[in-house]
């Protein structure tokens, strides 16, 4: 599909000549913001970016709207959910080639992305009649005590590159029908993608009489920062890296708001001695891989027990050579390049500190810069024997790096798992069930999201999702994840004519 073809179908005009805006944004001369195409480079298109008064604007227009979408019933934000998810089915295929293109994940990631917000929306729907509160028994004759739940208010949205609009989607989808209004800034590199969202579900929502529910600003880092500082937002939802979303929670609790953070991930993978070897590699090699490794949920380590460790590390060697790397959305492409040429960079440089520290590399390790990649952020998918401190391997390096280690036991395997600051997807290869449940017990798995025989990526919506740790602890999309969205009111009526006090107080 042709890039401007593209782009006129999700709705994405030119305002100046050469310059992209989300219709709201008025005014010239501001700074254009280039959309790069990580597969070669190339300028996409350019994109006005917003300033702080351009975010002001935004969260006054979510402050007005609030009162009116509060006050509609929650299954008629359903249905307004509903029609946004119908939008997004239209118009699937067109968005998954823009974040193909945009981001540089393979065109069937782009497209299982969208799905993925077309999933949330249905989900969304569903939920709109199920905002349940208990109903508690009180101590007091002639008194009902009940919970209720109130929309929460205007929020805040900020999120990553790696996901340009799906993660908005988790947040935005169950924040509508519970009945908040939001301002959404994206990632910088990817503004082209959520332009196309606000620009599919704008219709929708003017259709409605709901125009201001759902609002777009596109800008620099000082337009988040605005947004953790800003008391008009009663939670600031951020996807990203654990140092900045350290600076938002600061900001947001400083000033007693709520803050929902998804943060890094630096996940393992266990794979015991009885461990189906086919299914693990399989597993690993999407998660290690897909997205050139840069999921939060991407496998970073792999757990090895000593009696399998060498026919497992065989085969997936293996497996890594057949890996064909190349265009995203060209047929058969297992993996695109990454975002930024600085993400080149810290490639380069964790290789360089694997070296140093001790680690051995056993394939990949290099950054491709001939031929059809000349132009590319490409690199070679890359497998590193490495000790069990290795110290490298506390942090999160956002690249297709793999760490494979040798451990000689489950007890073993459960320690060196848990021994890094991150907390966010973690999974088991067994066909043990003591150990499996082993692993997911109290003693087991210290992350937010434990599996058994499946990877650490490709969470689906109808769970919570989020980690614990260094990755925030917040959680989003399924379950109860709703709550975060809403405050709760705990009620007590009395109906009996006399004023009982609780505990039996006597008084008077």
């Amino acid at each position: 599909m042709k890039v401007q073809t593209l782009l006129k179908e999700l709705g994405l005009k030119k305002d100046n000549p050469g310059v992209y805006a989300a219709r709201w944004l008025a005014g010239r001369g501001r700074e254009p913001l280039a959309s790069c195409s990580p597969h070669d480079g190339a300028v996409i298109a350019r994109v006005q970016r917003a300033t702080l008064a351009d975010y002001d604007r935004a969260a006054a227009a979510a402050v007005a709207a609030f009162p009116r979408w509060r006050d509609t019933p929650a299954p008629r934000r359903g249905e307004v959910v509903r029609q946004i998810g119908n939008v997004l089915r239209e118009h699937q295929e067109a968005l998954g080639h823009l974040v193909s293109l945009e981001m540089g994940k393979i065109l069937a990631e782009g497209s299982g992305e969208v799905q993925e917000m077309i999933d949330i929306a249905d989900f969304a729907v569903g939920l709109s009649r199920q905002l349940y509160g208990l109903t508690m028994p009180s101590e007091r004759p002639g008194h009902r005590m009940y919970e209720q739940w109130h929309p929460l208010g205007p929020i805040g949205i900020i999120t990553a590159f790696n996901f340009p609009v799906a993660v908005w989607s988790w947040n935005a989808m169950i924040a509508a029908v519970c009945g908040d209004t939001m301002v959404w800034k994206p990632a910088s590199t990817t503004p082209l993608c959520a332009l196309a969202v606000q620009n599919l579900i704008a219709p929708v929502l003017r259709a409605h009489g709901h125009p201001g529910v759902m609002n777009l600003v596109v800008g620099p880092g000082a337009i988040g920062q605005a947004m953790g500082e800003d008391e008009r937002l009663g939670l600031v939802s951020f996807t990203g890296s654990t140092e900045v979303g350290r600076g938002v929670a600061r900001a947001v609790a400083s000033r007693l708001g709520r803050h929902l953070l998804e943060l890094g991930g630096n996940n393992a993978v266990l794979v015991m001695d009885d461990a189906d070897l086919d299914l693990a590699i399989r597993a690993v090699l999407f998660g290690a891989v897909g997205t050139a490794g840069q999921r939060c949920t991407s496998t970073r380590r792999v757990l090895l027990h000593r009696s399998i460790a060498a026919e497992f590390t065989r085969r997936l060697k293996r497996a890594y050579a057949q890996v064909r790397i190349g265009d995203p959305r060209a047929a058969g492409t297992l993996m695109g390049p990454l975002v930024t040429p600085e993400a080149v960079a810290d490639y380069e440089q964790a290789l360089e500190r694997i070296r140093r520290e001790g680690g051995r590399i056993l394939c990949g390790g290099k950054v491709l810069r001939s031929g059809a990649y000349r132009k590319g952020n490409y690199v070679l998918p890359t497998l590193v024997a490495a000790p069990d401190d290795l110290p490298i391997m506390q942090e999160e390096v956002f690249a297709p790096i793999l760490y494979l280690v040798t451990v000689n036991d489950l007890t073993e395997a459960i320690a060196v798992q848990n021994d890094v600051p991150q907390g966010l997807s973690s999974a088991i290869f067994t066909g043990r069930v003591a150990d499996a449940e082993r692993f997911l017990s109290h003693g087991g798995s210290d992350c937010g999201i434990a599996n058994v025989n499946i990877g650490t990526s490709g969470a689906e919506i109808g769970g919570a999702f989020g980690g614990e740790k260094d990755t925030g602890g917040g959680r989003e999309a399924g379950s109860d994840a709703w709550r975060s969205y809403m405050r709760r009111q705990t009620c007590t009526l009395n109906w009996s004519g006399e004023l009982p006090l609780a505990q039996g107080i006597q008084f008077g």
